[in-house]
């Protein structure tokens, strides 16, 4: 846990608004996660977001329905995203995700509890969910 304290970039009176949102996001996720369920969810405008597509469906998906703290495996995000037999193709649009964090692909495991790979690395993937089982035990 970090003793740092929390700050946003000089200059923020310049940000467009959806880059405030983004800040005001990130900002709840690493200082104030309970924050996080009140505040909108950024706009996307990548077109792997936009196009109509399984991995579109399945970064919606972990989103939407994998909550702060939570962890799903690669096979219950397909089944939650339709197609029960595409656990590979999960594991390519987490390395297809435009905006880790945001899209949480960190919180996507293997079924064997281990936590798989990580575009940011292994060490930031276990990071990123240890920091989001202590916020949550901070909550409880």
């Amino acid at each position: 846990e970090s003793s740092a304290a929390c700050e946003v970039c000089e200059g923020a009176e310049e940000m467009t608004e959806p880059l405030k949102q983004c800040t005001a996001w990130l900002h709840a996720y690493f200082c104030e996660p309970a924050r996080m369920e009140r505040l909108p969810v950024p706009a996307f405008h990548h077109p792997l977001l936009r196009r109509d597509s399984f991995t579109r469906q399945v970064l919606w998906t972990l989103l939407r329905d994998v909550k702060f703290g939570k962890a799903v495996s690669y096979k219950q995000l397909a089944d939650l995203a339709g197609n029960s037999r595409a656990a590979r193709a999960v594991g390519g649009a987490m390395r297809s995700n435009p905006i880790p964090i945001i899209i949480p692909c960190h919180r996507v495991i293997c079924s064997s509890g281990q936590t798989g790979n990580y575009g940011g690395g292994n060490l930031m993937k276990e990071w990123l969910l240890s920091h989001e089982k202590l916020q949550k035990e901070k909550l409880a």
